[in-house]
């Protein structure tokens, strides 16, 4: 078990609820994951309106915490109120919060992301900053009444992996009581597992589970990858050494021969 936030969970990995081939392969890719929370856009999907009706009742069919999120705004003035009316619709104080500064890499603006999380968290949200590995800015999130913070691993959608995992691991030595959740880029349950490796609290993933050949399969593939990180994690992984060391030492140990003697 672990906390996030107030709540208590099992599961290590959070799921995304956009690309799936359909509403169906997402939720049994949910449930074959094993996660516990799910994103889901408000922009997207308006559980108020009736298109989204279908889509909503899929949601609270799972039996997860929801974790709605501003995905595609760009100013702060559209977050906080793109997360005010996430607030009534889905009944939840959590919040992602993306403030997206460049169109091409959809890197966070860090200075509208600290802004707004500073709003947010005077309001009551419990806030996920979608944000990147530097840890001034994860500090300046901190100032700001965060607890939760949302390096990328690259840049969203990209599959390439953790850029930098130095900088994500320096993020776990510096900022000990933070929760580190590692959201966008993971392409592969071994970029996930490397991320838990590294210390971090869980992971995000959405496009290498809805975009799979078998997204059941690969969300089960996810879910077991981050379990299997973390528990390496806590059992204490063996430094890398420069130099090969024998595995079986053979000063002084006796040697069995044929003849028995």
């Amino acid at each position: 078990m672990w906390t996030l936030g107030d709540v208590e969970l099992e599961s290590r990995l959070l799921v995304g609820s956009a690309l799936y081939p359909s509403p169906e392969i997402m939720t049994s890719a949910v449930r074959a994951s094993g996660a516990q929370v799910v994103t889901v856009a408000l922009r997207r999907q308006m559980p108020a309106q009736k298109s989204g009706e279908g889509f909503w009742d899929l949601i609270r069919r799972l039996d997860v915490h929801v974790l709605p999120n501003t995905a595609g705004c760009r100013t702060v003035k559209e977050a906080v109120a793109t997360a005010q009316m996430a607030r009534e619709l889905f009944e939840t104080s959590w919040i992602k919060l993306e403030v997206i500064g460049d169109d091409y890499t959809l890197q966070p603006d860090p200075l509208g992301l600290v802004e707004a999380a500073a709003i947010l968290t005077k309001e009551g949200f419990e806030v996920f900053p979608y944000t990147t590995e530097d840890l001034v800015v994860a500090n300046r999130l901190l100032e700001a009444g965060c607890r939760i913070l949302m390096p990328w691993g690259s840049p969203i959608g990209s599959g390439r992996g953790l850029m930098n995992p130095y900088l994500l691991e320096t993020m776990r030595a510096r900022l000990p009581d933070a929760t580190l959740i590692v959201d966008a880029g993971i392409g592969k349950p071994s970029d996930a597992a490397r991320a838990m490796e590294l210390g971090c609290d869980a992971v995000l993933i959405n496009s290498a589970i809805a975009l799979a050949d078998e997204p059941v399969r690969m969300g089960e593939a996810f879910g077991k990858a981050v379990a299997a990180g973390r528990m390496g994690y806590e059992a204490g992984m063996m430094q890398e050494r420069e130099t090969a060391s024998p595995s079986t030492p053979v000063v002084g140990t006796p040697f069995w021969h044929m003849d028995g003697h």
